[in-house]
């Protein structure tokens, strides 16, 4: 039974501290911000809920128009556990599971979305499904059964799931994406500059 649509949490509540003064959910891809073009990626697999610093904040004008749902989260300073804490908790309760999907990561297609969601089949054992890259390194997004709801939303501080994850580990589906996708995230200018370049 794979599920459509499947509900998405996008990660946008981090302050992009290493990037020395610049947003890197701001930086320009292909004329949109990259939070609004991972926002319609999103869109395309289900219902999306993003978490924000609170606002006012640059990031909520560049979802302006979308049909997603900001979730702003205080303490988002705490690490990126709290911004899961509080998204799984907003989901609706018959939610029967969740993607999760870094901001960050401007190399994903919306076809590496579709395929991992494709991949989710709650008739089985699994409860998680984790997109890797083509040689087999774990990576993002990830898919969660809502088994796990409950102890994703006792996350704290900066802990992204990985306790979860290591607990399920022996029900955990790999979904390979093409190269290195699953695990291209841009955190520095440096990181920026070096993606922009391959791009040209």
């Amino acid at each position: 039974m794979t599920i459509a649509p499947l509900p998405v949490i996008l990660l946008a509540a981090g302050a992009s501290t290493r990037m020395r003064g610049r947003d890197k959910l701001m930086e320009d891809i292909g004329g949109e911000p990259l939070l609004r073009r991972q926002a319609r990626l999103a869109r395309g697999i289900g219902p999306v809920t993003v978490a924000l610093p609170p606002a006012p904040h640059p990031r909520y004008t560049a979802l302006s128009g979308l049909d997603i749902t900001p979730l702003p989260v205080p303490e988002a300073a705490e690490g990126m556990g709290v911004s899961l804490r509080r998204a799984f908790a907003a989901l609706p309760l018959d939610t029967p599971a969740a993607m999760v999907l870094l901001a960050d990561m401007p190399a994903l297609e919306a076809s590496d979305l579709a395929c991992l969601a494709a991949a989710v089949d709650l008739t089985g054992e699994t409860l998680i499904w984790r997109a890797t890259t083509e040689d087999g390194k774990p990576g993002h997004p990830i898919v969660f059964a809502a088994a796990l709801f409950d102890q994703l939303k006792q996350l704290r501080g900066d802990d992204g799931g990985r306790a979860v994850v290591r607990a399920a580990a022996d029900r955990m589906q790999l979904v390979p994406l093409p190269g290195q996708r699953a695990r291209r995230d841009l955190d520095t200018p440096e990181d920026w500059a070096a993606w922009r370049a391959e791009q040209e």
